[in-house]
């Protein structure tokens, strides 16, 4: 019993955000070491190295539907995971008020167009557009 509370009143219970986000960044910290040590391995050891990566190496990454979760999910994981750390920060250095509203909102604002932005970039690109002219196509492309 709560110092609130009275006897046989129903407690309400509260979702503790704080709790989840601590859990969210242990989870989210654990999958993208896996994430980025991979993304790592597969971009500068595998194959021919960094000088390997260019416009036509990701064309071709991105050509499986594999490396397209993979990447969306590291970006989605860091974005947010960055995020609630500087929220985090917003809290811990500014007064509840309205300039720590303010920066929160900044920050919902970043995260939300970058998420929207790089989840647009990573399923609709296309190394091979339809109806471009060849001279400004890549040459793995079909003419």
């Amino acid at each position: 019993m709560t110092a609130l509370s009275f006897p046989g009143e129903p407690r309400r219970r509260r979702t503790n955000w704080e709790k989840w986000g601590w859990i969210y960044m242990r989870a989210s910290g654990v999958v993208l070491v896996v994430l980025v040590f991979g993304h790592l391995f597969v971009n500068l050891m595998v194959g021919e190295g960094v000088k390997a990566i260019d416009f036509g190496f990701v064309g071709g990454k991105w050509a499986l539907p594999f490396w397209k979760w993979w990447d969306c999910l590291l970006l989605w994981l860091a974005l947010i995971h960055g995020a609630n750390g500087m929220r985090t920060l917003v809290n811990d250095y500014t007064n509840p008020g309205t300039v720590q509203r303010i920066l929160k909102g900044a920050l919902l604002v970043a995260v939300v167009v970058l998420l929207t932005l790089g989840t647009l970039v990573i399923f609709t690109f296309d190394p091979c557009p339809a109806g471009s002219p060849a001279e400004l196509l890549p040459s793995f492309c079909a003419a």
